[in-house]
């Protein structure tokens, strides 16, 4: 192919470009059919298995593997084409890299894909609140890894780069320095996060109370975590916030809780109808768990009487909606059978001004 030579060397005839089309075109072809075969066999394999991570890796490798067999069977096309070879060699450089991190990146979203699937079929949900919360975390570090790796890779093929990365090699003790000093914010963010993902103090789907905002957790990220309220405003809170002060986590083992109705009635108030009427009315309730429901004086004053009422709900949206009902209900019971344990505090704003009025010169 390369007998042909000018003063100035040799020159690409249209003979040795179509020999070097179908040179690359036949092991392509070869390569996308075997890949095919291969896809078709691992996919009934899959699906024979009871796992659903298998499915979600293959599905995501399908892509970039289908490229990555290509480029295998151009490279072995190029050991017996010198023009391939040529072009091979130039190229290979920056598309290995490319290709394999690719792939990686491919299996590691696979992965979390397939950990998601199984999560959402789990039956507990504080474990599958965990899970997610471990993979979201974890899978977003690896793939920003593997983003660098790749990057850095192919960067440190091109001249003028790796003569920059010797520079800084030779000088590493002050641009590690310069470069820690600079990355501070960022490395505790990054610290911040693996360790949320590691011990947990909370997880995606929580319910969690933060200066004062209470809400479900929606996204937790390196550096910020997003926080949901019940009017559909979205708190942004460092990361960092969560490991170096204190919060309060509704569900971090279950959403299982106790809530509190309080009433302030008349010292002469008779508690035992009070307390009777509280429990007919959360006996009949669906939102009651059947845990918890007691009637107890908290308080004893000269004015006032407080009384707790404690009931309980399998979800937190549940002892809200049965708070809410159960104040509602017993306020007017309290108004229609013992209205005069109600407390009154009424002021005659017109009648006191004209009285203050009439008595001044």
């Amino acid at each position: 192919m390369f007998d042909r030579y000018d003063p100035r060397g040799w020159q690409l005839t249209p003979r040795d470009a179509v020999e070097a089309a179908i040179g690359l075109a036949i092991p392509a072809l070869i390569a996308l059919a075997l890949h095919w075969l291969a896809f078709a066999l691992l996919h009934r394999v899959a699906r024979a298995s009871a796992t659903q991570i298998d499915n979600a890796i293959l599905e995501a490798v399908r892509g970039p593997a289908r490229w990555a067999m290509v480029a295998i069977a151009v490279a072995i096309a190029a050991q017996v084409d010198p023009l391939l070879g040529a072009g091979w060699k130039v190229t290979a450089a920056y598309l290995v890299p490319a290709l394999l991190g690719w792939v990686a990146y491919a299996v590691v979203d696979g992965f979390g894909t397939g950990l998601e699937l199984e999560a959402v079929a789990h039956e507990d949900p504080s474990a599958m609140r965990a899970r997610r919360t471990r993979v979201a975390i974890l899978g977003r570090t690896a793939k920003v890894a593997i983003l660098i790796i790749s990057v850095s890779l192919i960067l440190f093929n091109i001249p003028g780069v790796r003569q920059v990365g010797v520079t800084l090699m030779a000088s590493a003790g002050l641009a590690a320095l310069a470069v820690g000093a600079a990355a501070q914010p960022a490395l505790k963010s990054l610290i911040a996060g693996l360790q949320v993902a590691l011990t947990q103090p909370l997880r995606l789907g929580d319910m969690v109370k933060i200066d004062g905002q209470a809400g479900r957790v929606e996204e937790i990220r390196w550096s910020f975590v997003t926080v949901r309220t019940w009017d559909e405003r979205l708190l942004v809170v460092p990361t960092a916030r969560f490991l170096d002060g204190s919060f309060e986590n509704w569900s971090r083992v279950s959403e299982r809780l106790t809530g509190p109705v309080f009433l302030h009635l008349d010292p002469a108030t008779d508690i035992a109808p009070v307390r009777a009427e509280f429990e007919r009315f959360v006996a009949a309730q669906t939102e009651w768990d059947r845990r918890t429901a007691s009637l107890l004086m908290t308080e004893a004053r000269p004015e006032s009487v407080e009384l707790r009422l404690s009931v309980s709900a399998a979800t937190i949206g549940d002892l809200w909606l049965l708070r809410c009902k159960l104040r509602e209900h017993m306020i007017d019971w309290l108004r229609r059978e013992l209205p005069d344990a109600l407390i009154r505090h009424r002021l005659v704003v017109g009648d006191e001004t004209q009285a203050a009025a009439e008595e001044s010169p």
